[in-house]
């Protein structure tokens, strides 16, 4: 018996719109329930990360990633270098900063903006009183009187175009009316590159923008904070000690992995190019000037084929050549070198040699060739190739767009070099430039400029009067003996002195001839010359007093070499107004306060830099000295050891933490200190000097002697060597 459906109770039937939306709905399709399920699984680790990332940026975690920071001048909102910006690039302690500058964040109708972009030949090392940029703005401002240039070098050293595409990406929100790109030279031992050790070397272009994009975040930034690897691999350096650094990354000119270098190169400048034109600004390419007279590789391989049969002809016949070479044999030398060359071509000292002998023999078109193909061969590949400045000409040639010009530097060099082989008249050392050598990279960049600025303000920006002459260039930026002698002192101390410059051929023949004009400068610069030196510098401050570059030489030269402190303390104080986002005019002024005894000022303006540049281990160090000499000593010994954490080779640091933990009667922590500094700076002869002292006064007298004899063994000329070994080794010891 079939049972009857039941009636709703109370009698009420159910209507038939309720039935077809509830009764008789069609279950969640299968489909559905998987999207469903998709849209959770994405959307909420975004959710979370994005939250993630709002919460950090409240707590003010991390570093501001961008190019330029927010600051006040007179009231008026500017912009000025961000000095943690390289830390999305390189750990803090290694990371390289822009060289000081300011603009407004309103740019006024009558103003040219541009942006110089590049690393360290743009950025004017090894002094950025004469980089190119300021050239231009000085040759700029005399030929349009009218207009108002701003130009901003946002260059920094060790960098390459991965790198500089996000500068540009950051300068292009600035208000931009040109870029000027002259960059090249750090292709491969850039950021990326096979041959650099500064960040892993990867091939995948949308790799390496996916893991610049994400340092950015704060999200990326704890990430790599809390690896505490910031992307480095094992035996990478510890605190930055320049191309010294990259002695064991040599990339062969034929290694596959230069053909993915010059395509990132290629597309980083295509963007650049793209970027500008985006935010209605122009662009000129410039092609890369290198040292091809006076530079010798760097270092050097033979074909990977060579047997060994063919590896002891090769020896024999170049050392041959070289003796010929030596007593002035020219064209003997050559033809035994072409015999070598026979054997294996690929070995870039060879080439060099060979272009050596066919220029001093007068043959200087074979002389260029050999000398290109020299540099083109040298495996530390610091310099740009060939191939580099071709993908240059390329891209200009190929962009398509009216907004890209090229700028033929290379070939202004060469035509001003004698017999188009450029060499130390243009180049201090490899690739950075000489004075002169700026002021043909900066009137080459002019004529490109020179139009454009005409066809933006039309009869407002007629050109009048001549260009300025170098010598007139000289009195504006200050360039005088001082200077001269200055640049000087850093390429023969710190550039040429260190590895792999101490590895070039005829190198003890280089640094003599540059060590005679040092002397010869020095001696000049007599103190009635010093004087006659500020009174130049006097002049050309009045002439433009907002150059606060000037106003740094002008108060280093006051300070350093005139003892006159508190005139020097006047203009740094004048540096701080102008930059003050800088660290640089607070590190100057403390410098001063110390050395008139005024430990309390110069450590509240070191406090005051440490605010801006964390990272600073000379800060930290030069706060303790100041700190101990007010009886402060444990703040000192904290400022110490945060310098050595910061600066793990300051050699100072080390040794005036020991000595403060030997006051205190903590000799075993003092040795362990000095081993400390040891191992990471393991010439030091002062560290072993003074572990040597230690263990003598611990007992440990045959540990002492051999710490002592090491510190004798390193620095044999140094009286106070001499004697700390006659205390532990006897009177008279040698």
């Amino acid at each position: 018996m079939s049972r009857k459906p039941r009636k709703p109770s109370g009698g009420a039937s159910v209507p038939a719109r309720l039935k077809t939306s509830c009764g008789d709905a069609r279950p969640t399709s299968g489909r559905r329930v998987w999207l469903f399920r998709l849209a959770a699984i994405v959307l909420g680790p975004v959710l979370f990360l994005g939250l993630l990332e709002l919460v950090l940026r409240a707590v003010g975690y991390g570093y501001n990633p961008h190019v330029a920071v927010k600051c006040e001048i007179d009231r008026q909102p500017y912009l000025g270098e961000n000095v943690k910006f390289g830390w999305r690039f390189f750990p803090p302690i290694l990371a390289r900063e822009f060289e000081p500058f300011a603009f407004p964040v309103r740019k006024s109708p009558d103003t040219y903006r541009i942006f110089v972009l590049g690393a360290s030949a743009a950025q004017g090392i090894p002094n950025h009183a004469f980089c190119f940029g300021r050239f231009l703005q000085y040759l700029l401002q005399e030929r349009f009187p009218g207009v108002h240039f701003e130009v901003v070098t946002a260059a920094m050293a060790a960098i390459n175009s991965h790198v500089v595409l996000e500068i540009a990406k950051d300068c292009a929100r600035y208000d931009l009316d040109l870029f000027v790109v002259y960059m090249g030279n750090n292709e491969v031992v850039g950021p990326y590159g096979p041959g650099t050790v500064l960040t892993p070397a990867l091939s995948n272009l949308h790799l390496i923008r996916l893991g610049i994009a994400l340092r950015a975040t704060k999200i990326g930034q704890l990430a790599y904070g809390l690896s505490g690897s910031h992307g480095l691999g094992k035996g990478s350096p510890l605190s930055w000690r320049g191309m010294e650094m990259f002695l064991g990354q040599q990339v062969r000119a034929d290694d596959p992995r230069l053909a993915t270098t010059y395509g990132h190169f290629r597309r980083n400048l295509q963007d650049i190019c793209r970027i500008g034109a985006g935010a209605g600004a122009e662009t000129v390419l410039c092609t890369i000037g290198t040292n091809l007279r006076d530079c010798p590789p760097f270092a050097s391989l033979h074909r990977q084929d060579l047997t060994q049969e063919q590896q002891k002809n090769w020896d024999t016949t170049y050392k041959q050549g070289v003796e010929a070479e030596s007593q002035g044999k020219w064209a003997e030398a050559t033809a035994l070198y072409l015999q070598a060359a026979q054997i294996d071509d690929s070995y870039a000292e060879l080439q060099f040699r060979l272009g050596r002998c066919y220029q001093l023999a007068g043959d200087h078109e074979n002389a260029r060739d050999r000398y290109v193909r020299a540099r083109d061969l040298d495996t530390l590949r610091f310099r740009s190739d060939t191939r580099i400045n071709e993908v240059i000409r390329e891209v200009a040639d190929q962009a398509k767009r009216p907004t890209v010009h090229l700028a033929n530097v290379a070939e202004a060099l060469d035509a001003n070099s004698p017999h188009g082989l450029p060499g130390e008249e243009f180049f201090y050392e490899h690739v950075h430039l000489t004075f002169e050598g700026n002021y043909i990279v900066a009137k080459t960049v002019l004529e490109q400029i020179e139009p454009l600025v005409s066809t933006r303000f039309g009869d407002k920006a007629r050109a009048c009067g001549t260009l300025p002459t170098q010598q007139q260039c000289a009195e504006r930026l200050a360039y005088n003996d001082w200077s001269r002698q200055e640049t000087l002192g850093m390429i023969v101390h710190q550039f040429l002195a260190k590895a792999p410059f101490t590895n070039q051929l005829y190198h003890a023949e280089q640094v003599g001839r540059l060590s005679q004009q040092l002397k010869t400068m020095e001696a000049a610069l007599t103190p009635q010359t010093l004087k006659g030196i500020g009174q130049q510098y006097l002049a050309a401050v009045e002439k433009a007093p907002d150059d606060w570059r000037l106003r740094w030489d002008y108060g280093k030269l006051l300070a350093e070499d005139l003892k006159q402190y508190d005139a020097a303390a006047a203009q740094y104080r004048i540096v701080q107004q102008y930059l003050p986002h800088s660290y640089i005019g607070h590190d100057a002024l403390a410098a001063v306060l110390s050395a008139k005894g005024d430990f309390v000022g110069a450590a509240a303006e070191y406090q005051r830099e440490l605010a801006i540049k964390p990272t600073s281990g000379a800060a930290y160090h030069h706060l303790g000295s100041c700190y101990h000499k007010q009886g402060k000593t444990e703040q000192a010994a904290d400022c110490y050891r945060k310098a050595i954490r910061f600066e793990p080779d300051r050699v100072p640091a080390y040794v005036d933490l020991a000595e403060s933990l030997v006051n205190r009667q903590q000799l075993e922590e003092a040795a362990r200190v000095c081993r400390q500094g040891l191992a990471v700076v393991p010439n030091s002869a002062w560290l072993h000097r003074n572990l040597g002292a230690l263990l003598l006064k611990m007992g440990k007298r045959e540990e002492a002697a051999e710490e002592i004899r090491t510190a004798v063994k390193l620095d044999p000329n140094s009286p106070q060597m001499r004697k700390a070994a006659e205390r532990v080794l006897g009177p008279g010891t040698r």
